[in-house]
């Protein structure tokens, strides 16, 4: 290990230092004629008068990330698109078949295919934390936007948002956009875009079906076909989705993904232009994983806890799947607290309705018009297991640290069993884990309109309108804690106490009980609704190798609601029944918080084409990322993040290579965080400077061989924070520090992904085989960086087959070294965490391979 971290250190540099030497060589060498057949046989942009299928193949040519010839329609006001070589700013695309390549564990994992993207993929197929690098986001995805066909799937961030995207064969494409014109666009993200584009029928019906079966008990049916509504309409159509069961790589002993989806499409050719409809039904559940205790014995250093394996070890099991959240008091003698049925199986997913539609118009005056109509309804609710931060500890310990904090007489008698009715074992190690349920009910109607004009040969402006309304109902239901075994697939434990003449319960039947602090977020429910309106002008000026594009935009915010407030008590009037003594509920008053905050984002861009395969570029902008419902609830008036992004691009493609690098610089301001600690709530305003390196580079030394080098360089620091933060050192001394200077928390400073792959052609078809190398560099858990995660590598693996016209046989694996690799550490602790040589963290999944028999017709 100590070799590949020296070696890991500077091999990123070094590596596209080697490629870009030689590309540049390798450019003064050749011919203009060389690199002119490719282009002349791919268009500049795909016009919005095309017919669907002309749209389709513009789009499809040379679909591959080493292709610069590529259309994207992402992060730009073009008519029809523009090619990547066109493109002044950072953008990565994947096809359905270099998705199935990459063979991602989640949605989130597919996003570190755009270079600086680093998604915490260990917490299951939903819910994943995404740190775009040099965005400081903590926890969760705000500076990620999922879209469909250019539309966002929510108009706000929220935990819910990566959770309403699942990968199968209705995808044609994945394009990703990092900064640059993202603030102009859409919701104004100034981070990451992350647009799914659908497949569409054609004039020639096609499709494929597949099935899958993976080492995790995975049994997975896909399925796409596209069709022509009839010869010569115009109209075509598509239908797909899959279905899937799974045990999962951490077997909660119930299915921990379990559901699939359905997917439609409609397209009609016009005469100078096309429409699109599109609809999409989610019904799925994901097992969502928390932290698990992980031995901690160094900085950095991990390994796995006695009866917990961090690769396949889970809270889940079936002795405490299903329970009974006691939440509203009564009042009389022997009453009953009213509550709420909760089943672990619904884990984090998604039952909802998309539906969509894109109008696309080019006429020959120089008018062009574009409209992305989308609409969204349903339910996005989570019930899992959340951390409480107490690393674990003897059961004899735990009872009496419970006793104490309840203010028990001393002396009494303990009576512990699990809920299957076995005594306990007083000297096992346990730990409190917090189970949750969140409904959160959503709905969402948006629409962006485009008009744009040439006013001149090379010269066009666009003037847009991106309006949304939308609203959430959240429900949580956080307060209570449950007792339980310290290892995977735990019993829950019942604790009674006595002195022989009152009977104490410290938990009820099923080890639950309220902690002896209550905390008004411990009950949890309002209703919010919000509208945003955006008004933008874009221009782009084309002057012989020259390509200007800047933009501005003024963003608007309505947000307003109620949040229902709450009060701590008994739930029922009985001192004896301990575990419902110092309960948080809700109570007949709300609070009705608004907020109306406006702000505008800019951008100005410089593309130049040195020739048909190689171009430069170079972009500033700035970005604003305005708060939410929640935020104003917490903070009351929370300032407006602002982001002020610099960066130079190069792009080069020859036959056997391709090379796209950015550097940039990015800093913030006004960025608020809460920390609740033990003398209270701590709420600070910071800001943070970074600069780095992206790269994707493919090299092709010799035919049909390939290998493939995509990560990052981030430089990255908190500033503007003069106060300090007090927390608990390494050394268990109390300290107050400020943040500023410390590097930005959960985000790497090196990271790459190395692939070599063999593509072999056969008399019966062809076979192609590839591996990738993962390396993720150190990070820290916590803004003070009193949480060293270390570092990480796994390897990957995978086989494809076609057979003939129609069959393909895929075989993939990942972590397949069983490679322990933590990503995040104890997220309820500010500072150090660690306690007896354990910690609460997470790590990746251990391995699991799958294999996919397709036919295609």
């Amino acid at each position: 290990m100590k070799g590949w971290k020296k070696i890991d250190k500077h091999v990123l540099a070094a590596a596209i230092g080697a490629v870009l030497m030689t590309s540049a060589l390798h450019a003064q060498d050749a011919t203009a004629p060389a690199a002119q057949p490719q282009a002349q046989t791919q268009p500049a942009k795909a016009a919005n008068k095309d017919s669907v299928e002309q749209r389709q193949q513009a789009a499809s040519a040379n679909k591959t990330v080493q292709s610069l010839d590529q259309v994207v329609v992402t992060g730009n006001s073009s008519a029809g698109g523009i090619r990547k070589i066109d493109a002044s700013y950072s953008i990565t695309t994947a096809t359905l078949q270099q998705i199935k390549e990459l063979n991602p564990v989640s949605v989130a994992d597919l996003l570190k295919i755009s270079p600086g993207v680093y998604p915490e993929s260990s917490g299951g197929q939903t819910g994943a934390n995404i740190e775009v690098a040099g965005f400081p986001s903590d926890s969760g995805a705000p500076f990620v936007t999922m879209q469909m066909n250019g539309a966002p799937l929510f108009p706000k961030w929220d935990y819910f948002t990566d959770a309403m995207v699942r990968l199968d064969d209705t995808i044609d494409r994945l394009e990703a956009v990092q900064g640059g014109t993202s603030v102009l666009y859409g919701n104004g993200q100034p981070g990451m875009i992350a647009n799914f584009i659908l497949r569409e029928g054609s004039s020639k019906p096609s499709g494929d079906i597949g099935l899958t079966v993976g080492s995790e008990g995975m049994v997975r049916i896909d399925g796409f076909y596209g069709f022509p509504i009839s010869k010569n309409s115009g109209w075509y159509g598509s239908i797909g989705g899959f279905w899937r069961k799974s045990n999962g790589v951490r077997d909660p002993q119930f299915y921990a993904d379990d559901g699939g989806q359905l997917t439609a499409t409609l397209s009609h050719d016009l005469d100078h232009g096309s429409i699109m409809f599109f609809a999409r039904v989610l019904k799925d559940k994901n097992q969502w994983v928390t932290d698990t205790p992980i031995l901690n014995p160094s900085a950095g250093q991990f390994s796995a806890y006695p009866n917990f394996s961090p690769l396949t070890g889970t809270f889940g099991s079936n002795a405490d799947r299903r329970m009974f959240l006691q939440l509203d008091p009564c009042y009389t003698a022997g009453c009953g607290p009213a509550g709420q049925n909760i089943d672990m199986a619904n884990g984090q997913g998604g039952n909802v309705h998309i539906f969509g539609a894109n109008l696309d118009l080019d006429w020959d005056n120089g008018w062009s018009l574009s409209d992305k109509l989308y609409f969204t309804t349903g339910n996005m609710d989570t019930t899992a297991f959340y951390s409480t931060g107490a690393n674990p500890d003897t059961l004899a310990n735990t009872i009496a640290g419970m006793a104490s904090s309840f203010g028990l007489p001393p002396n009494l008698a303990t009576t512990a069993t699990y809920t299957n009715g076995k005594p306990a074992n007083m000297n096992e190690n346990v730990t409190i884990q917090n189970p949750e349920y969140i409904h959160k009910q959503i709905s969402a109607v948006s629409n962006e309109l485009r008009v744009s004009k040439e006013l001149f040969e090379g010269n066009t402006l666009t003037f847009g309108n991106y309006t949304a309304v939308y609203d959430q109902r959240h429900i949580e239901e956080d307060g209570l804690n449950m007792l339980m075994q310290a290892r995977s697939n735990p019993n829950p434990i019942v604790v009674n106490m006595t002195d022989g003449v009152n009977n104490y319960q410290l938990t009820d039947g099923q080890g639950l009980f309220w902690n002896s602090q209550p905390q008004s977020w411990m009950a949890f429910n309002e209703r919010w609704h919000a509208t945003t309106w955006a008004f933008y002008l874009a221009d782009v000026w084309n002057v012989g190798k020259w390509r200007f594009d800047g933009g501005v935009r003024i963003h608007h915010d309505d947000i307003g609601g109620w949040f229902q407030n709450t009060s701590s008590g008994d739930l029922d009037n009985n001192p004896n029944t301990v575990y419902n003594n110092n309960a948080e509920f809700l109570i007949n008053s709300k609070q009705h918080p608004t907020s109306s905050r406006s702000a505008p984002s800019w951008t100005l861009g410089a593309n130049y084409t040195f020739n048909d395969n190689m171009s430069a570029y170079a972009r500033v902008n700035d970005g604003v990322f305005l708060p939410g419902f929640d935020d104003v609830v917490n903070l009351g008036h929370p300032p407006v993040e602002k982001i002020h992004n610099m960066e130079l691009g190069f792009k080069y493609q020859a036959p056997w290579i391709f090379a796209d690098v950015v550097a940039y610089r990015r800093l913030f301001h006004g960025i608020p965080y809460s920390i609740d600690l033990p003398t209270g709530q701590v709420n600070l305003v910071y800001g943070s400077v970074t600069k780095g390196l992206n790269a994707a580079v493919t090299v092709k030394p010799f035919e049909n061989f390939s290998v493939a080098l995509s990560g990052n360089y981030m430089d990255g620091h908190y500033s503007d924070y003069a106060g300090c933060v007090p927390y608990v050192a390494q050394d268990g001394s109390n300290r107050c520090d400020s943040i500023s200077g410390k590097q930005l928390d959960r985000q790497p400073k090196v990271q790459y992904r190395l692939t070599p792959g063999y593509f072999i052609p056969t008399s019966w078809g062809s076979l192609k085989f590839w591996l990738t190398y993962e390396y993720v560099g150190t990070r820290y858990g916590d803004q003070l960086n009193q949480q060293p995660l270390g570092h990480y590598y796994d390897f990957s693996a995978g086989a494809m087959a076609n057979i003939g016209q129609n069959w393909v046989v895929t075989l993939r694996g990942t972590n397949l070294t069983n490679e322990i690799g933590v990503t995040e550490g104890n997220a309820r602790l500010f500072g150090f965490a660690s306690g007896g040589g354990v910690i609460l963290a997470r790590s990746i999944e251990g391995r699991e391979v799958n294999l996919q028999v397709k036919y295609q017709f």
